[in-house]
């Protein structure tokens, strides 16, 4: 049964993934600093990653220490908690460096 949830909140964090992806297509970062809807959207689906791993169990969260939980948690607290601060430029950089790499490695979790 814990199996079958912690399958359901990768696939949350997956097309959170997708969303962010696709909000981002065909920007470069001086285009999304303009464009406040889409940054507000790319934050809302990163809190969503970040909530989708906290529920992930903790037998799941010891069988893959190469996913770093501590972190996606650590973000979404501080893009709910500090929403007034978010750094636009550490946002870009999670989403063009990290979540390209936590994408795959999901998939190939959910696969096998």
């Amino acid at each position: 049964m814990e199996e079958n949830r912690d399958n359901v909140y990768l696939q949350h964090i997956l097309e959170a993934i997708e969303s962010i992806n696709e909000y981002l297509r065909g920007l470069d970062y001086e285009s999304l600093l303009k464009d406040k809807k889409t940054i507000d959207a790319v934050v809302r689906e990163l809190e969503i990653i970040g909530e989708a791993a906290n529920n992930l169990s903790d037998d799941f969260k010891k069988k893959h220490p190469e996913i770093p939980f501590r972190d996606m948690s650590d973000m979404r607290n501080v893009l709910i908690h500090e929403y007034f601060g978010v750094n636009t430029k550490i946002v870009w950089d999670t989403c063009q460096d990290d979540l390209p790499k936590l994408k795959e490695v999901i998939k190939a979790i959910i696969v096998a």
